[in-house]
């Protein structure tokens, strides 16, 4: 996986490019490696730096980082026995929305997640994680399968949106996410959402409304892309930083104002640093999550998801 520096990064992998050609100097001379630990605490004190500074824009070019963890190396790496569906049971299989039954610490779950995938060859197969309408239908057929079961639903959001081609008109896009919003108000089982990385229009929302929905500390969740509100305000998409602070799209804005209801940590230096520890903090935050969901009656956690709904913007 080629690894990909954001522009405010640079002095960070000025840094590491030195550790890199010192360690190939320290093989003969050993003399260096002194020199060396002393860069990597400077790497790591300048990360944690700049990443405790970061403004609402680079906070979504994070969110947007290709070398960012997926929906499939979270259930990797958190979940057991995962086992894929296929199929909306209508027109076809979407590989930009991935779900399946799994076991978390032996508990069975229903998990659906979008998945942006990797390399060029896998990235168009799964429409860069842009689900079709039979993506959307899948993921309500999932859920449904899931209530019939009582098992809980996990849905991880990581899309810019729904795929806005003339294909997704044709078969229904905004009917599909509009079922799915239905569907999940009513759902007789407990729904947790994760936002994991950029968390883009109705694509996400209609993975969007559970019981508790956290994010990732350097997701992001809005209405529109930053590019395009500025482009409809300002007839200009260059201010699309100016558009992402406005919109109050990062997950410390996002939970003062209600939308979520927890930031999930993340490793110095974003997700894509360290996959391991972003998935243990996530396996943490869902398992704390489900006993406590767990001890409410099928009416409760329904009155709660609706009240919850009824609180945003009020």
């Amino acid at each position: 996986m080629s690894i990909t520096i954001l522009d405010f990064e640079r002095p960070i992998a000025e840094v590491s490019s030195k550790i890199e050609a010192l360690k190939l100097a320290a093989s003969d001379n050993p003399e260096l490696l002194p020199q060396i630990d002393r860069l990597k605490s400077e790497e790591a004190s300048l990360r944690r730096k700049i990443y405790s500074k970061l403004t609402t824009w680079q906070k979504v070019q994070v969110a947007r980082h290709p070398n960012r963890p997926h929906t499939l190396d979270f259930i990797e790496r958190v979940f057991e026995e995962f086992e894929e569906l296929h199929g909306d049971r209508q027109f076809g299989d979407d590989a930009s929305l991935v779900g399946g039954i799994a076991k978390l610490e032996g508990m069975p779950v229903m998990i659906i997640g979008h998945e942006k995938g990797r390399g060029t060859d896998e990235k168009v197969r799964r429409n860069f994680g842009m689900p079709q309408p039979e993506g959307y239908r899948k993921a309500k057929r999932l859920m449904q399968l899931a209530e019939r079961f009582n098992l809980p639903v996990i849905t991880f959001i990581d899309t810019a949106g729904a795929y806005p081609g003339i294909e997704g008109e044709e078969r229904g896009q905004s009917e599909a996410i509009a079922r799915n919003l239905a569907v999940m108000s009513s759902l007789d089982t407990k729904i947790l959402v994760v936002v994991t990385g950029e968390g883009g229009s109705g694509g996400a929302l209609a993975l969007g409304v559970g019981d508790h929905v956290s994010i990732l500390e350097y997701g992001t969740y809005s209405v529109a892309s930053p590019e395009a509100c500025a482009s409809i305000v300002w007839r200009d998409s260059s201010k699309a930083a100016d558009a992402a602070e406005a919109m109050r799209v990062g997950a410390s804005d996002l939970i003062k104002i209600g939308i979520v209801d927890e930031i999930i940590s993340e490793p110095s230096g974003g997700a894509h640093q360290d996959f391991d520890e972003t998935s243990a903090n996530i396996k943490t935050s869902l398992l704390s999550n489900i006993a406590a969901l767990s001890k409410l009656t099928s009416e409760e956690l329904l009155s709660r998801r609706y009240k919850r709904l009824l609180s945003i913007g009020a």
